[in-house]
């Protein structure tokens, strides 16, 4: 058995749990999400919406792409069931 990695320094970082979500609740919860963390000065959170179908990994990168306080985005390295976002700072 293949022991998977983990980052420290992932593991630490503010996470949103999307497993059992709908789309449409998804994304209300990853802009609320985002939103929080950018007034509150988090620079990187994960948005975790796991492996399965792929459908609400999609929607993950989709509100990503749109929003304006996201700098960068991409899946973990380690899990591909989560993806490390990077929020602009707040001035």
């Amino acid at each position: 058995m293949m022991k998977r990695l983990v980052d420290p320094f992932v593991e630490l970082l503010p996470k949103l749990d999307l497993h059992g979500e709908t789309k449409e609740s998804a994304k209300f919860l990853i802009n609320s999400f985002l939103k929080d963390n950018y007034l509150i000065g988090n620079e990187k959170v994960v948005i975790i919406h796991g492996r399965s179908t792929g459908i609400l990994r999609k929607e993950t990168q989709n509100i990503l792409k749109l929003s304006k306080i996201v700098k960068n985005y991409s899946l973990d390295s380690n899990n591909d069931g989560q993806t490390i976002v990077e929020l602009i700072k707040r001035t």
